[in-house]
């Protein structure tokens, strides 16, 4: 057995980002940028009126209050997507709507708040309005090239995309862009007792659940499942399987059970005889037996074939993997400080135990997932939120000590 650090070091040495692909901007969330982004326009494009109001001169308003306000000829209405020729003057104002370009020779904006049409709600072509608050130059004003100057590297390649990325490109005019390539993963799982989810069960079969498990978190990390189905416990039918998928041109083989010490358990044997295996066991719980090799030049992650050691080992080796590829240079997954509530038991290995984790009031409290024992009780991920990380050596911990956990996910109730 390897420590799991090492572990996780020797498979992401085999792999690197994939190469570019363009892409439409909506297919672009979450995935990397591959390309430096340079603006080849100010935005915004012009000054303009942050505010509802009337675009003037700061001038004007100097000196004004309720009492004794500035008043001023309204000249003209300008509402945004509009331009007009009209000129402010001393003197005059121009009707203004957020967003509309600042006329010629205005310098600031007053808000409707701070006029009579806020007390009025009237105002008239060639009439008066009042302002009652002095008003300095730029007030309310966005100036050209306040976000962003021409010739300006906007997004640096690189870039994880999200939603604001995506609305800065679609400012830019970019519709189409480089980002890193998804990678296409095998889903194969083994065993001569599994069977389809809409076969009927015999004796002595149960369900491919990991085929499922498995594809979804691939498709939760980004990458692309390709579903070979089951191989039988025959080294020729996973040979088949390994053909298949290397004509799909598969990034990364996943393979579910098949890694163990027994005597059907043919996936280490095919690594060593198709092409090389790094390790075949992990010094963790659940997850020992977790082979890596190569076949045929390509990457495969050997998973043990019971459900819950097979996620738990996914989210610490396949998940980096998987991300590194995409070209994203963190792959940590959240890992916070928590206060157990009841004694922990552990072995010598590493143990990643089902944990609930909540906050409180003096911090994040953990307790493990009751019935949470066998590596084969599937809904014991579904109450859990969070890995629970027993250090390898520590035998028992005892309630009101703090540890490590690793968040599977952040649900609404556990506050950041």
């Amino acid at each position: 057995m390897i420590p799991v650090d090492e572990a996780l070091e020797l498979i992401l040495k085999s792999f690197e980002p994939l190469e570019p692909e363009p892409v439409h901007i909506l297919e672009g969330l979450g995935r990397v940028l591959a390309e430096e982004v340079h603006s080849d326009l100010d935005i915004p494009p012009f000054d303009n009126s942050a505010m509802d109001g009337y675009a003037i001169q700061a001038a004007d308003t100097n000196g004004a209050t309720k009492e004794k306000p500035a008043r001023l000829r309204v000249v003209a209405d300008l509402a945004a997507g509009h331009t007009t020729d009209a000129l402010v003057e001393r003197g005059t104002a121009i009707r203004i709507m957020t967003g509309a370009p600042l006329p010629r020779g205005a310098d600031a904006v007053v808000r409707f708040e701070e006029t009579s049409e806020y007390l009025t709600d009237e105002w008239e072509h060639g009439g008066e309005v009042q302002v009652y608050n002095e008003v300095p130059p730029g007030k309310n004003v966005r100036p050209r090239g306040e976000d962003i100057h021409r010739g300006e590297v906007v997004l640096s390649q690189g870039t994880v995309l999200r939603a604001q990325e995506l609305g800065v490109l679609a400012s830019l005019g970019r519709s189409r862009f480089l980002v890193i390539r998804r990678p296409r993963v095998a889903i194969l799982a083994t065993g001569d007792e599994l069977v389809g989810i809409d076969e009927e069960l015999e004796p002595s079969k149960i369900r491919n659940s990991n085929e499922y498990s498995n594809s979804a978190l691939v498709q939760k990390y980004g990458g692309i499942p390709v579903r070979l189905g089951i191989a039988k416990d025959q080294v020729e039918e996973l040979r088949s399987k390994i053909d298949e998928g290397l004509a799909a041109g598969v990034d990364l083989f996943l393979t579910s059970a098949g890694v163990s010490v027994g005597d059907y358990d043919v996936v280490k044997d095919v690594l060593g005889a198709e092409g090389t295996m790094h390790f075949w066991q992990v010094k963790m719980k659940p997850g020992k037996p977790l082979a890596f090799g190569e076949v045929r030049g390509v990457p495969l992650i050997g998973l043990p074939g019971n459900p819950v050691s097979a996620m738990v080992s996914f989210e610490q080796f396949v998940r980096p993997a998987i991300l590194k590829m995409q070209g994203r240079s963190r792959w940590e997954k959240p890992t916070i400080d928590v206060i157990v509530d009841h004694d922990v038991e552990a072995g010598q290995r590493r143990d990643f135990k089902r944990a609930v984790v909540e906050r409180r009031e003096d911090g994040y409290h953990a307790s493990v997932v009751r019935g949470a024992h066998g590596s084969g009780v599937l809904t014991s991920m579904v109450r859990a939120n969070a890995l629970l990380i027993v250090p390898e050596g520590v035998t028992e911990v005892p309630a009101g000590e703090t540890l490590r956990a690793q968040m599977l996910d952040w649900p609404e109730e556990v506050e950041v």
